[in-house]
């Protein structure tokens, strides 16, 4: 099958920002800009939005903690929002406490958003089993009937990328749409190097948690993804910063290569895990992919 980028524009994901915000506060019934095909997108971290109410962000201190019992553990979850589901997995040594509050919220506004704790972090727990990505995948994957989903949207940062992609490898009816943000293939590649070097260090550091030893066991001993990307047969976005020097935009564009109709999305200047830096682009931008309708394969 041809591989097809499907790519957006500076200017497009500007007026994607304006469109989503207005549609925000204006209806519920209204759809995001639809990206072009072909152009290289790089786009600007300080867009001009519209001077409208954005929705209230979050609050993870007024919203619950709930538990979900999944292949002998209990995983420690909270729920915002309605709608359509999102599941979103955290980067390594996080927890659900680090997702930026107004990132949350705009997902929130349109859609029933989850985020949750790998197990061994934060309000999870653990069990003997030895670490793996795809024991975290296998951990999401189990998640969602346990939420009363067969299938939800995925939302992968950082480590949970990676998770991401093992989730949709192993277990593709679990995933509807699939966004990559900061994300590589590999850790073990020379672009990556500063990226390797901190999960090797932290998997030594006796002041770190057992929790973080466990992820970076589980991280580095990770065989990849990248013979499987060209079989992801579902909508996915990848999504870097173009400061990014943890999971470099070379190695994001290399992978959109490698996934038929593939959004790509830059954005200038930010580093990694750029949603805590701007989180209403990084929120505008997600729901514009979520909210757009057209399935692969994508044709020109």
């Amino acid at each position: 099958m041809t591989k097809k980028q499907f790519l957006i524009t500076k200017k497009q994901v500007s007026m994607l920002v304006i469109t989503v915000m207005i549609c925000l506060v204006m209806t519920a019934g209204c759809t995001s800009v639809p990206a072009t095909k072909g152009t290289t997108a790089t786009v600007t971290s300080t867009p001009t939005t519209p001077a409208v109410r954005l929705p209230q962000p979050v609050s993870f201190n007024a919203t619950p903690v709930q538990y979900a019992k999944v292949n002998g553990v209990t995983l420690g979850y909270r729920e915002f929002g309605s709608g359509e589901p999102i599941l979103m997995l955290e980067g390594f040594g996080d927890t659900m406490e680090d997702w930026n509050e107004t990132f949350i919220g705009i997902l929130a506004s349109k859609y029933h958003v989850y985020t949750y704790d790998h197990r061994g972090m934060g309000y999870s727990s653990d069990n003997n089993e030895t670490p793996s990505i795809r024991l975290y995948a296998d951990d999401a994957a189990a998640l969602m009937p346990a939420l009363g989903y067969d299938s939800m949207n995925v939302y992968g940062v950082s480590m949970g990328s990676s998770v991401s992609q093992q989730l949709v490898i192993d277990h593709p009816e679990r995933v509807r749409k699939l966004v990559l943000d900061s994300v590589t293939y590999s850790i073990r590649i020379p672009e990556t190097k500063l990226l390797y070097d901190i999960i090797v260090l932290s998997g030594i550091d006796p002041n770190q948690t057992k929790g973080v030893h466990q992820e970076s066991q589980a991280n580095l001993a990770w065989s990849g993804s990248w013979d499987h990307l060209s079989g992801i047969n579902k909508s996915v976005m990848l999504v870097v910063g173009t400061a990014d020097v943890m999971t470099p935009q070379a190695v994001t564009v290399q992978m959109a290569g490698q996934i038929n109709g593939s959004w790509l999305v830059r954005f200038k200047d930010l580093p990694h895990i750029g949603s805590r830096n701007a989180p209403v682009e990084y929120g505008a931008n997600a729901l514009a992919f979520l909210g757009n309708r057209e399935a692969p394969p994508y044709t020109l």
